[in-house]
């Protein structure tokens, strides 16, 4: 199928979000099917294919959007570059950086136009940890945007089904839901095809997932582990200051460790790394994990450990600039200001996500000495387009409603 033809129901839905239509379409004589369905929809003209049932139909249709949107340069998953949108006035940028212990465990994608709408945008960042770490991260890197369409597509039939949340609902909030159902479906279904993948180890290792959606001014960010997003907002005196999206789950948090020992799971940092928390199993000999959830790790899946994502959402204003999403190799050695003021100055949006692994890579130099480098990634996403006048920067000691986490 072209390109095009499977954009239609995409667009179809994104535009008529409130109307219950079916239309067919004949195309070389073969029948195809445009429902008001995430589900059948995702393909953008979805062959219904005799012996297959709808969830099969539509996460092959997923899969093959995935693929197109490759080959037609939407979708960034190099370990460095930039992804300038055909449609909107974003920007992405996207680096990557081995650092030394090792393969690179951490990978990120960025995919515009995502499920055919022009004004959405997804982006991921994923930190990998054990022997297969880096196969469980780029697994999940893949498996997550075909999921998470397919899922989302479901959940918005069901909803455009439901008279009630149609007319008494606010749609923000309705929009919301959707996204919120259909993530925390998608993680689950792809932690639970790790469990069981003949193919991927994932006993004794995982990954984090933290992933955005960027649709028009509405940003959903999902997040399961350590990596951490932060955005960049104007305050009211002119200056750039950080706002954190995400907690970093850690089993120092209170209400994790809970949950943790709850499950029987125990929770004690080594001699040599006071005050770094990880997670063991009931024996006390593995296997020690710095996260409370994790994509993976199905050894201590029992003993509190989850893959549930914390999903939230924030209306982008004229304030905010862009958001950050990277993982700890970055947070380890930079602070949420640091990093604000760092891609704030940045001249050409190009080199933003690589200005900031290199500053990172130096600060390990000097605050880390004698400890092995991580591997270091970020993704930056610019809301708007590139002001002309200069931004005076401010460092600020608290950001808002979040609590900072070592």
């Amino acid at each position: 199928m072209m390109w095009t033809m499977r954009c239609i129901v995409g667009r179809f839905l994104g535009s008529k979000f409130q109307q219950k239509q079916s239309k067919v379409i004949e195309e070389d004589q073969e029948e195809m099917v445009l429902l008001p369905s995430f589900l059948d929809g995702l393909a953008r003209t979805v062959s219904m294919k005799k012996g297959k049932n709808q969830m099969d139909v539509g996460r092959e249709a997923a899969e093959t959007m995935a693929r197109d949107a490759k080959k037609n340069e939407m979708v960034l998953s190099n370990s460095s570059g930039s992804l300038k949108p055909n449609k909107s006035n974003g920007f992405a940028s996207i680096c990557s950086k081995k650092g030394e212990k090792g393969i690179n465990q951490d990978c990120a994608i960025v995919w515009e136009e995502f499920g055919c709408q022009d004004d959405m945008i997804f982006c991921g960042i994923f930190d990998g940890h054990g022997p297969w770490g880096h196969i469980v991260a780029k697994r999940v890197k893949q498996s997550v945007p075909p999921s998470l369409l397919c899922n989302w597509q479901k959940a918005l039939s069901l909803a455009l089904h439901d008279h009630e949340l149609e007319t008494e609902l606010n749609p923000n909030s309705h929009q919301f839901d959707v996204w919120k159902q259909s993530y925390l479906k998608t993680y689950a279904d792809i932690d639970l095809e790790l469990k069981h993948h003949p193919g991927i180890d994932s006993f004794r290792s995982g990954t984090t997932a933290l992933t955005i959606i960027k649709q028009g001014e509405h940003l959903v960010v999902a997040n399961v582990g350590d990596s951490r997003a932060v955005l960049a907002t104007t305050s009211d005196d002119g200056t750039v200051v950080p706002l954190q999206l995400t907690v970093d789950f850690k089993p120092s948090i209170p209400e994790e460790a809970e949950r943790i020992r709850q499950c029987k799971g125990r929770i004690f940092s080594l001699r040599d790394e006071p005050g770094v928390y990880r997670v063991w199993m009931p024996d006390g000999n593995t296997p020690g994990l710095a996260l409370s959830r994790a994509i993976g790790d199905h050894c201590v899946k029992e003993f509190g450990l989850i893959s549930v994502p914390d999903v939230t959402q924030r209306n982008i204003t004229n304030k905010d600039r862009f958001v950050i999403l990277a993982t700890d190799g970055v947070w380890d050695v930079i602070s949420n200001e640091e990093a604000v003021e760092i891609v704030s100055s940045i001249e050409d949006r190009e080199k933003s996500a690589k200005k900031l692994v290199q500053c990172a890579i130096r600060a390990w130099k000097y605050k880390k000495r004698g400890i092995a480098m991580d591997d270091i990634s970020a993704v930056c996403l610019f809301f708007h387009p590139k002001l002309s006048q200069q931004v005076d920067f401010v460092k600020a000691s608290t950001f808002a409603g979040t609590e900072k986490l070592g």
